[in-house]
């Protein structure tokens, strides 16, 4: 009988021990924590939501496609790096392509080739991240020279001075993190809603 009494009390210490850890670590530190991350970084913890005015768009977090009613990229907005997944938020991933495989080359050149048409320049000069997906086909970043790159074409399609195009190019450029981290990089997403707001007569959503 002693030896089940003391098994019955080690069985209902450890189901206390169980239930106030469950307590703790199950209910009141997600709760701490969420309050903690809405107090001190409420953007964050809500997605890193964009706004244009008081719509949102978008997550600086994502990348998003800029397309035409076919869904062919439309010349009048900026566009961002490739994505094997078409930007869906929903399954993210590369393409897993090594870089001497066939499929990837062919679809880089052709993917060149047809930038440099689109972008009046020579093929030599489009950027890699232009040419290439991310690891997870949603990076919301590209090169500043991918976005100067595109410049010409966009002016030309909203009817803006590409001198004013530019300039609203260069004040999104973001610097490398703590100066060394990094690349220079452009947010897509913030640029064209920056894009939208430089074009008074822009109707699109």
């Amino acid at each position: 009988m002693s030896a089940s009494r003391s098994n019955f009390k080690q069985y209902t210490v450890a189901l206390r021990v169980l239930l106030i850890f469950t307590v703790i670590l199950g209910i009141g530190y997600p709760l701490v924590m969420t309050a903690a991350s809405q107090l001190l970084f409420p953007a964050q913890a809500n997605g890193s939501l964009v706004h244009n005015n008081t719509r949102v768009v978008g997550s600086s977090l994502l990348g998003q496609a800029f397309t035409d009613s076919l869904g062919n990229p439309s010349p009048e907005w900026f566009q961002p790096r490739p994505s094997v997944v078409d930007h869906n938020a929903a399954s993210s991933g590369g393409s897993n392509l090594g870089s001497n495989n066939s499929e990837l080359v062919d679809s880089i050149e052709r993917l060149r080739t047809t930038l440099a048409r689109e972008n009046g320049v020579s093929p030599e000069k489009i950027p890699a991240d232009a040419l290439t997906a991310s690891a997870s086909g949603l990076d919301p970043h590209i090169s500043p020279d991918y976005a100067l790159l595109q410049v010409n074409r966009v002016s030309e399609a909203r009817g803006l001075a590409a001198s004013d195009v530019r300039a609203l190019v260069e004040s999104f450029i973001q610097p490398r993190d703590l100066g060394f981290l990094g690349e220079s990089t452009v947010n897509v997403l913030e640029l064209n809603i920056a894009l939208h707001n430089l074009s008074p007569d822009d109707t699109d959503d």
